[in-house]
């Protein structure tokens, strides 16, 4: 009798012990993550997310972007204007809401999602080459260019477990619209028709193709902003505590 009782005393402090451990494991309402897909292109993004409820969280994740990187936007090259192929640093600033849906194991923060996020960047290049006017005269082009973007939109994802405390996450789809603003700074003194140039270059990359007619530089104005759909996508690697 004295050893059943013993061995009943055992089960109950172990299913006690191993209640509190899984209880212990809900309790995990903070995720740290690290975008992949961002390192390839040169930056650095740290996300923070946070469990507000039973399937709602709110992320925040700041990038930070270095010149280097495997991609780069062709410059442009014409008979009259040519320019260095365009690299960019800056930070982008990017708070989400989500919303889990089912979950997939007894943890926060897996399976589908969707939700809703605010994206701000803010970055820097150059526009440097050479331009040729209508009298064959050859002038240096060197530009200074600021870049801000906001754009908002929608997402839906998969948060995949791997472990008890990590996940990788898919972000499947991101569309929205975001509203573009440049501004070039002039180291140089050149033609007025080098602008006219620049922007029909401009409006025949496919980049641009779907801006509207405000979308002008000259020598008086160096600003233009416009509106444009923005895509996201991505995968991340996450640590929950």
């Amino acid at each position: 009798m004295k050893k059943i009782l013993f061995l009943t005393l055992i089960l109950l402090v172990t299913i006690g012990t191993n209640a509190q451990e899984q209880e212990g494991v809900n309790e995990a309402k903070n995720e740290i993550g690290i975008d992949v897909f961002d390192i390839v292109d040169g930056t650095l993004q740290i996300s923070y997310e946070r469990m507000l409820g039973k399937h709602i969280s709110v992320n925040l994740g700041i990038g930070i972007k270095g010149k280097e990187g495997l991609f780069s936007i062709s410059g442009v090259d014409r008979d009259q204007l040519k320019t260095n192929d365009i690299t960019y640093s800056g930070f982008k600033i990017i708070p989400e809401v989500r919303y889990y849906l089912n979950k997939t194991r007894q943890y926060s923060m897996d399976g589908f999602y969707f939700g809703a996020y605010l994206k701000y960047s803010n970055f820097s290049s150059d526009l440097d080459g050479t331009y040729i006017d209508s009298n064959d005269t050859s002038f240096i082009v060197e530009f200074d260019v600021d870049i801000n973007v906001t754009s908002i939109g929608f997402m839906i994802g998969y948060k995949l477990p791997v472990g008890k405390k990590f996940s990788i996450d898919f972000l499947i789809a991101g569309p929205g619209m975001g509203n573009y603003n440049f501004k070039l700074k002039n180291k140089r003194d050149l033609p007025e028709e080098f602008y006219d140039d620049l922007n029909q270059a401009l409006e025949q990359t496919s980049l641009f193709d779907y801006l509207n007619g405000d979308f002008r530089f000259s020598s008086i104005n160096s600003k233009t902003n416009f509106g444009l759909l923005s895509f996201r996508y991505g995968v991340s690697f996450g640590y929950s505590f």
